[in-house]
């Protein structure tokens, strides 16, 4: 478990994380301004204000997140090199290498369970969606590789920030505090439970864009948090395994099965 004092201040590992999840943010607006039709812009918005707009909620989110995790993390022995400032370059190399096999399988691994699970559970659930929502989506090439900022800097990023390194690491902290065992970190099972909430979280965050389309039904909803908690679980493991960079590095890897299926619907369409 690290100590808080050989990491570096609270405000420079706010400043570090933030400026990580920052890429991922521009990936986002840069996808929403180039991919919205004017006929999809509401009024009195302009297409460049209406991108802008729509980075306000995860940024902030992602300012809150840097926050918690900044200072929660180090606290309860869970480590980012980068954020830590373990060296620089070749130096975060070293500890990553031994790191990166593991995290790419797992992340691979995990995009294709979650298609598997996904055709396996669309019998149950394709009677609660409309044909107009299963076969709204008609992406070109174009539409597949213009995503794919979002996917690998967004998701695997982004998000990881968002909900390991901000979420997650302030679970475990609150855990440690109330179990009490505070002189020998946090207990296993407190490590767990935060890995599960936060993945949970994060699917049930899915919802209200789902909400949107169809009407929810309980099939839908244990569908789209089953679907996302998956992969959450697998990242939190390795974040607190290994580190955040290999949640990281997961996370980008588990887009990898989904971009290729989406290039073979292109295909096949």
């Amino acid at each position: 478990m690290s100590s808080p004092a050989n990491v570096p201040s609270f405000g420079n590992r706010f400043g570090v994380a933030l400026m990580l999840g920052l890429p991922g943010i521009v990936a986002l607006v840069g996808y929403i301004y180039f991919t919205t039709p004017a006929t999809a812009v509401p009024a009195g918005l302009s297409l460049p204000l209406l991108a802008l707009v729509s980075a306000a909620n995860p940024l902030l989110l992602l300012g809150v997140a840097c926050l918690l995790g900044a200072y929660a993390a180090p606290r309860v022995g869970l480590q980012s090199y980068i954020i830590d400032q373990k060296g620089v370059g070749s130096e975060i190399w070293q500890h990553l290498r031994n790191e990166v096999g593991l995290a790419v399988g797992i992340g691979i691994i995990g995009g294709v369970l979650i298609v598997i699970f996904d055709a396996v559970m669309m019998p149950f659930v394709a009677q609660d969606l409309p044909q107009s929502v299963i076969g709204a989506t008609r992406p070109t090439v174009l539409d597949v590789f213009a995503y794919v900022p979002v996917r690998f800097l967004y998701g695997g990023i982004t998000e990881e920030l968002m909900l390991r390194f901000g979420l997650m690491s302030f679970l475990v902290f609150v855990g440690w505090r109330i179990t009490g065992r505070r002189a020998n970190g946090p207990q296993p099972a407190v490590v767990w439970a935060a890995i599960v909430i936060a993945a949970v979280l994060f699917g049930l965050g899915h919802l209200p864009a789902l909400a949107q389309s169809v009407d929810l039904t309980p099939v839908l909803v244990v569908r789209t948090v089953l679907l996302n908690a998956v992969a959450g679980v697998l990242f939190g493991w390795l974040y607190w395994r290994r580190s955040l960079e290999a949640a990281m590095v997961a996370h980008a890897s588990f887009h990898v099965p989904l971009v290729v299926l989406s290039l073979v619907q292109v295909a096949l369409l």
